[in-house]
């Protein structure tokens, strides 16, 4: 246990801050593995859908500081990568 004041303050901080940023983490990493699971499905329209909503978590979440904003836009090019894939292969197999 600290013993200054200011120590007991900075661990109350530091602890509220960790479940507010694990709360976004886990936010995130659910949108993006919904996402994930509708492209393995291969149900583009769903993919698209869970795509937008998985955009605005991760931008929310580089507003709030949670994330940094290469990661965050790293992220979202990897799933649009994924989205766009899905809604090229149906036409190249025909």
């Amino acid at each position: 246990m600290p013993n200054k004041k200011s120590a007991e303050k900075r661990m109350r901080q530091s602890e509220k801050n960790r479940l507010y940023n694990r709360y976004w983490t886990t936010r995130c990493k659910t949108a993006v593995k919904k996402v994930l699971e509708a492209v393995e499905s291969k149900d583009t329209e769903l993919a698209a859908k869970r795509f937008d909503a998985a955009q605005g978590v991760i931008d929310k979440a580089v507003v709030k500081g949670v994330m940094h904003h290469n990661t965050g836009d790293r992220r979202k090019a990897m799933l649009s990568r994924r989205v766009k894939q899905l809604s090229v292969q149906p036409a190249a197999q025909e």
